[in-house]
């Protein structure tokens, strides 16, 4: 035997000692729990193991001993053979010539350059012409530039934002920031509600200088001058000085709260699904981590993607850890069930609980609840069916008749039939799109009352 083959007979018996010691280990570690019968069984696996190890070991000093290192040196007839000089006229000669091997060279270099053909199907073909044609997705990095209407309110309010935000009042509104996920800091949205606050104020002085002198009617021409004396004009429309600032005021400060509720609705929307699409992934006994990030790559839930983005994100770039990470993610999310759905997990896994069996009972209870929503849903959209039946069709046609007997009559005032007719014309469109506009935010914010 060659010196290749000892080494390959050592390779053997090393790899089996390494198998033996594995099994070894194994074993130790499964008597911890057994049984005195059971320890007894394992215990003469143990002993065979070693004695198997003990051969292996004798076997190697015998296969060492044969194996050498030095390599004899060729006896003179070899080395002869080996060089052979040559006249510059034989390598001339021989260079001239063309060798046989070269031809089966250039022929193996051919074979690589052209490669083998494949007898592919008509599918095969457009599948790979397609996937010839598809581009590299090209990453383009979003800056997202500060708005200018910021900084100048910034500006305008630079030590009364600052103030104002260790007031009781504000320190709901960075919450509701936070949660509405607004990308505003308390003393920059607290600068902007007062500087929207305060161009309402100029809106409004206009506003009030316009009905001060005009009238606004219903008939031709729609804006006539006031005849009214100037103090009853005004004791009529002053209010208008303060109803736009303060209502410009509330607006500004109650909208993070209902954004926030908004994006709540739209996250309990989409979580029974993902809940569900989550337990089916927890059976894999994948690292929780990854579950979230398979979610993402679905792209079939935009909201909550969002809220795993910063979950993953908070494990990535900040360094926190899987539990601390769901902790500060259920604090910040405007969605209470995802909030209790993120608590739970982390008690879970805290606990050594099973991940699958916490998701398919979560699954179950966000399912039945959904299912709750879309039938209140359902009977409130039958009896919104019927206030429109009444309202925007009945209650129109009874009001045009009134007004033509009244007309016809001469009872009380009479308006012409142009100004009839422009009323049922503007009453019947804005009670259309009033009645549009609320179902729609009806279905939005189904949720708003039970989140509040």
């Amino acid at each position: 035997m060659t010196n290749e083959n000892y080494l390959s007979k050592l390779r053997e018996n090393v790899s089996r000692q390494k198998k033996i010691i594995m099994e070894f280990a194994s074993l130790l570690k499964d008597s911890e729990n057994k049984d005195t019968e059971e320890r007894e069984i394992i215990f003469s696996q143990v002993v065979s193991l070693k004695d198997s190890l003990r051969k292996v070991n004798q076997e190697i000093p015998l296969i060492l001993e044969k194996i050498s290192l030095t390599r004899p040196l060729p006896s003179p007839t070899q080395y002869k053979e080996k060089i052979n000089i040559k006249t510059p006229f034989e390598i001339n000669k021989k260079s001239l010539t063309p060798k046989k091997h070269n031809s089966k060279i250039s022929s193996i270099l051919r074979d690589l350059r052209s490669p083998p053909k494949l007898n592919l199907s008509s599918l095969e073909k457009a599948t790979i012409k397609r996937a010839k044609k598809k581009k590299k997705e090209i990453i383009k990095k979003k800056i997202k530039k500060p708005s200018k209407y910021v900084k100048v309110a910034n500006k305008v309010f630079i030590n009364l934002p600052v103030t104002l935000s260790h007031k009781e009042m504000f320190r709901p509104l960075k919450r509701d920031l936070i949660k509405a996920k607004l990308q505003f800091i308390l003393t920059s949205y607290i600068a902007t509600i007062l500087f929207t606050t305060s161009l309402s104020v100029i809106v409004g002085i206009f506003v009030f200088l316009f009905f001060l002198f005009f009238n606004f009617g219903v008939e031709f021409p729609l804006v006539t001058r006031a005849t009214e004396e100037i103090g009853t004009r005004l004791l009529k429309v002053f209010w208008i000085l303060f109803a736009i600032p303060i209502s410009t005021f509330f607006i500004m400060y109650f909208y993070p709260s209902i954004e926030k509720k908004s994006l709540a609705n739209k996250i309990n929307q989409e979580l029974p699904f993902a809940t569900i699409h989550m337990f089916a992934i927890s059976g894999s006994m994948i690292d929780p981590s990854k579950i979230f990030s398979i979610i993402i790559d679905t792209k079939e839930y935009p909201n909550i993607e969002r809220e795993f983005t910063r979950l993953i994100n908070e494990i990535n770039i900040y360094g926190y850890d899987l539990v601390s990470a769901l902790r500060s993610t259920a604090f910040n999310n405007p969605s209470k069930k995802l909030a209790e759905l993120f608590n739970g997990l982390a008690t879970t896994i805290t606990s050594g609980g099973d991940l699958r069996d916490f998701f398919d009972k979560r699954a179950q209870g966000l399912l039945f609840e959904h299912r709750l929503e879309r039938e209140k849903y359902t009977k409130s959209a039958e009896t919104f069916m019927d206030i429109y039946i009444s309202v925007v069709i009945a209650a129109p046609m009874i009001l045009m008749l009134l007004l033509i007997m009244i007309k016809i009559s001469g009872l009380g005032f009479s308006l012409s039939t142009s100004a009839i007719t422009l009323i049922m014309v503007l009453g019947v469109s804005m009670i259309n799109i009033l009645f549009l506009t609320f179902l729609q935010l009806k279905q939005q914010f189904s949720y708003i009352l039970n989140l509040s």
